[in-house]
């Protein structure tokens, strides 16, 4: 059976939720192995080291030993094996269009965002194990993903929908890493108010369940 490493984190939490959506459960269309990225398990276990020279989680483990990382094209991988309910677009116009959009937030929101984190919050997990920038640089990068946060809310307007006019991955990812700024103390910049309609909209899909349960 297919098995996802998995661990706490945005960019796993995306995938699982990603897999709800698509309706698979746990159990029954995949496995899945919990890694403890706080004392560094990931990357202590030659077992996955092997799997995922980097170490990083998630990793999708599938039958034949192949191993896919990084949450966004796990995501596509699954999106071409169970095509319903579609979430990356259904024609070469459509899937440009959900894309784009992804990738302006992975650039734009969550390369500074989470390297904001890894420099100040997140400081004492991440210095030991990887170069992160000062703890000013990391409040500018924090400052500046907010900038851009404000700046999808105005691309949202009174829309829920960021592509397509219904719900796509760029939505997940975008709920996904408003998810995660929540659980680490951030909090939505003041004049989101689309972001936060947005949020407290979705928040009643199922795939919601993925930020209340424990690891």
């Amino acid at each position: 059976m297919t098995t996802l490493h998995s661990s706490l984190g945005p960019n796993p939490r995306l995938v699982r939720m990603f897999m709800i959506e698509k309706g698979l459960e746990e159990g029954r269309d995949f496995t899945r192995v919990h890694y403890d990225i706080i004392t560094g398990q990931n990357r202590q276990d030659a077992g996955y080291m092997g799997k995922n020279p980097q170490g990083t989680t998630p990793t999708l483990e599938l039958d034949d030993g192949t191993c896919l990382t990084e949450s966004w094209p796990i995501c596509e991988y699954v999106e071409e094996l169970h095509p319903a309910p579609n979430l990356f677009g259904e024609t070469p116009l459509e899937r440009a269009e959900v894309r784009k959009w992804v990738r302006l937030f992975d650039q734009e929101v969550v390369v500074p965002m989470t390297m904001g984190f890894r420099a100040t919050t997140g400081r004492p997990m991440f210095e030991p194990r990887m170069t992160v920038v000062t703890p000013e640089a990391g409040a500018e990068l924090f400052a500046l993903a907010d900038e851009k946060w404000r700046m999808f809310d105005s691309y949202l307007g009174g829309s829920n929908h960021i592509a397509l006019g219904r719900f796509t991955f760029a939505d997940l990812i975008m709920f996904a890493f408003a998810n995660f700024g929540f659980t680490v103390g951030w909090k939505l910049p003041e004049g989101t108010d689309n972001l936060a309609r947005f949020v407290e909209t979705h928040n009643h899909r199922p795939c919601a369940v993925i930020w209340t349960m424990a690891e």
